[in-house]
Formats: C-alpha cells, sequence, structure tokens
C-alpha cells in the first residue's frame, strides 16, 4: 500500500537526518514508530506526506482513488499533491484546530481536498456531508460537543475532533504524529482505543515515546537509531532490542503527559489505575 524507498535528508549544514530509510506498510498494519527524542521522526512522516522534500529516495502510495496505480508522492506540486494529500490523514501532536471555529466545522474541513475551491467558498457542504461529519463525531464519543467551539474543548477532546476529521476525510493512509504525548493517561487510552479500530479502513504510522503503547495498540515496530532503521518488526520488544533503539542504560521510554514509565512494560491501563500517592488517579 505504501513503499518508503532510501529516504535521505540533511540539515543545511550537510548533517544527516535521515539515512537511507526504507519500509513497506500494507493494508490494514498499524505502524508504531520509536526512537529517542531528535531522530526526526516527525521529518520522516513529512516525507511521507510531502510536506517536506527528502534529498533523495522516493515515497510511493497504491490505489489512488480514480488512478488505481502507484503514485510517487515527493517531486509532486500543485493539483497532482492535493489529489494524493486526499488519501493521506494526519493528526498532529496537539490536533492542531481552528480554535474559533466548532468542532462540526472542524471536522468538515477533512472533506475539503474532495471538492472544489469554488464549492467551499461559495456553497460549502451539503446536507449529506454534514450528517456523515456528525456520524463521524459520534464514533469518537463527542457528538454533544459538535456545536462548541473548539478553543472550548480539553486536549482529549480534541484529539477526538482530530480523529473525527480523519474518519470524514476517509484516507488510505493516516500519520499520526506523537497523537498522544500531551494527553493525561485516561485521555491517552481513549484516544487510542479510538485510533487501532481504524486500521479496518486504513492504514496507520504513528510516532510514539512509549514502547508499551506500541505493544499494546500496534501490529508492528520500527525503531530509528541516529537516522537509521535499527528494527523492523514485533511490536512487543525484548530488552535487547530497546537497548539497540534508545542505547544501552537508556532504554527507558520517553514521557507522556509528563509522567516517565517505569519500566518498558509498563501500561497504559497500570499507569492510569495508581498515581504518584499510589492512590487512584482522578481524571476529570
Amino acid at each position: 500500500m505504501l513503499s518508503v524507498r532510501n529516504i535521505a535528508k540533511r540539515l543545511p549544514d550537510g548533517r544527516l537526518l535521515l539515512k537511507n530509510i526504507s519500509f513497506e506498510v500494507e493494508k490494514g498494519e498499524f505502524v508504531g514508530i520509536l526512537g529517542e527524542s531528535g531522530v526526526w521522526k516527525t521529518v520522516l512522516l513529512r516525507c511521507i506526506n510531502g510536506l517536506t522534500q527528502p534529498d533523495h529516495g522516493e515515497v510511493i502510495i497504491n490505489g489512488i482513488k480514480g488512478d488505481g496505480g502507484p503514485q510517487k508522492i515527493n517531486g509532486k506540486r500543485g493539483q497532482e499533491l492535493r489529489k494524493i494529500r486526499r488519501e493521506i490523514g494526519m493528526i498532529f501532536q496537539g490536533s492542531i484546530l481552528v480554535k474559533r471555529l466548532s468542532v462540526l466545522e472542524n471536522v468538515l474541513t477533512g472533506g475539503l481536498g474532495r471538492i472544489s475551491t469554488v464549492r467551499s467558498l461559495l456553497y460549502g457542504f451539503t446536507d449529506e456531508e454534514v450528517d456523515s461529519a456528525l456520524g463521524a463525531i459520534d464514533k469518537v464519543g463527542i457528538r454533544s460537543l459538535a456545536y462548541r467551539r473548539a478553543e472550548t474543548l480539553s486536549g482529549g477532546e480534541m484529539q477526538r475532533a482530530a480523529i473525527a476529521r480523519v474518519i470524514f476525510q476517509e484516507p488510505r493512509l493516516l500519520l499520526a504524529d506523537e497523537p498522544v504525548s500531551n494527553l493525561d493517561p485516561k485521555n491517552t487510552e481513549a484516544v487510542l482505543d479510538y485510533l487501532k479500530p481504524l486500521t479496518q479502513e486504513m492504514s496507520i504510522i504513528g510516532v510514539f515515546h512509549a514502547p508499551k503503547i506500541v505493544s499494546q495498540y500496534c501490529t508492528r515496530a520500527i525503531g530509528i537509531r541516529d537516522g537509521n532503521i535499527v528494527y523492523d518488526g514485533n511490536p512487543f520488544l525484548s530488552d535487547r532490542t530497546l537497548e539497540a533503539i534508545y542505547g544501552a542504560g537508556k532504554h527507558t521510554p520517553g514521557t507522556t503527559a509528563d509522567k516517565t514509565f517505569s519500566s518498558p512494560w509498563e501500561t497504559v491501563t497500570e499507569w492510569k489505575q495508581e498515581g504518584e500517592d499510589g492512590a487512584a488517579m482522578q481524571i476529570s
């Protein structure tokens, strides 16, 4: 479904960020990308969706509606790139909603790639499309917030709205850039529980800090270190594999919502159940 072939990216000073990154993603996979901060995992996602042009290599997606055959993403411009991006959804760290718009209006923006600029400016969306957007909002459990302005939402509600926008967009591929890094444990689990079933409709590539999240929710893990893929396989990672990704003595994962996991195998549920004082956490 997606082929990443020998992607390389350099800084202006010549330093290599990504070094001949190659992998394939099949339909229905949920791939979790792991690595220390500063290994340019986000740059890789940006190369995949065309926001950043790699210095070498190519990214190919199959099955674009209306074309069917493989389409090379990098190097495309204008209408060609816009057509490909209809098939690639994106959830950014922090959700990136238009704060002055309602949840419904934000979700409807997921369909802008399917309609003309004239229609978007003069006519907007049909009643059928609005009903479809409301259905997407209902799927992530925030139907009651559909007409609330995005600026009034909590972090977890914003990420659910971002997921609803992707559901309405109906892409073939979803890229999720640290979608739970700013969330508390309760919302982390909720957001991931909404993401995982989407693999029935699309493939997902997500960047995560915690290996345990990858083992719980992903079908496959890719580890990046010093710009190279050092692991690609089963999401249940051994200590030896974690050392290959994070370095000897450094394989305790990073933080999620300001909480460092005590071991690579600590679960989201375990974290949610126990607070710093050992009592049950109360999360609004």
